[in-house]
């Protein structure tokens, strides 16, 4: 893991070494595609336009955040902004990286939560707009548009992790893939008629669960919050 970590360290000096008007976007990215945003931003925007849309975008929101949780707590993961120092890289070699406002982020880093719980909530959306797209043209530039955009903005947010220090490329890659697949398996089965007291008591039942799991992986011995 050493060597994956020390090419993810390379990586990130090499995106930090591009223009300074780069930095802002990055950053502004990254703070943009945070997964509080899907639950106060995204889908608030998409109920209001469409009711079906809307909770599959809150359902798949609620359920990938509490598995990037679960996920996290069992591959674990470093920091490449804690990893840098705590493996000894940055007194054997010459690393020249930056520190943002952003970059001191705590906990397991595997896989990353912008880019899991960001791809997995905005799926439905994505969908619903090709649909929309396809009824409205025949060309197939316009009809992959949605696809197209929402693979440039995984992209985008996965290299503003790898950017400020929040997440090595694999960590970023892992929760790109993770993301697709729970956006694409969870879609389908959206409770779109059920109750707002559904979601709450689901919402509820994973809390529970979680704090459950929690207390069991401690007292086995493994130290989930290292």
């Amino acid at each position: 893991m050493d060597a994956l970590h020390t090419a993810g360290i390379r990586f990130a000096e090499v995106l930090q070494s591009g223009p300074p008007w780069l930095e802002k976007f990055w950053i502004s990215v990254t703070s943009l595609a945070d997964p509080k945003s899907i639950f106060t931003v995204c889908f608030p925007l998409t109920y209001f336009l469409d009711r079906k849309v809307g909770v599959s975008v809150l359902w798949i929101g609620l359920v990938s955040e509490w598995l990037n949780v679960i996920l996290k707590w069992f591959l674990f993961g470093e920091r490449p902004f804690w990893w840098v120092h705590e493996s000894g890289l940055a007194s054997k070699e010459l690393v020249m990286l930056r520190q943002f406002p952003v970059s001191c982020e705590t906990g397991p880093g595997d896989p990353s939560g912008h880019c899991m719980i960001t791809g997995a909530a905005l799926w439905p959306l994505v969908t619903a707009l090709t649909a929309l797209a396809s009824r409205h043209s025949r060309s197939l530039v316009v009809n992959l548009t949605p696809f197209g955009a929402y693979t440039l903005l995984q992209l985008a947010v996965g290299l503003s992790r790898v950017f400020v220090l929040a997440h090595f490329p694999h960590q970023v890659v892992g929760g790109i893939l993770a993301g697709t697949a729970l956006g694409w398996g969870l879609q389908a089965r959206t409770p779109a008629t059920c109750t707002s007291g559904f979601f709450m008591a689901t919402a509820l039942a994973l809390l529970l669960s979680s704090l459950a799991l929690h207390s069991l992986v401690i007292a086995a011995g493994i130290n989930i919050d290292w």
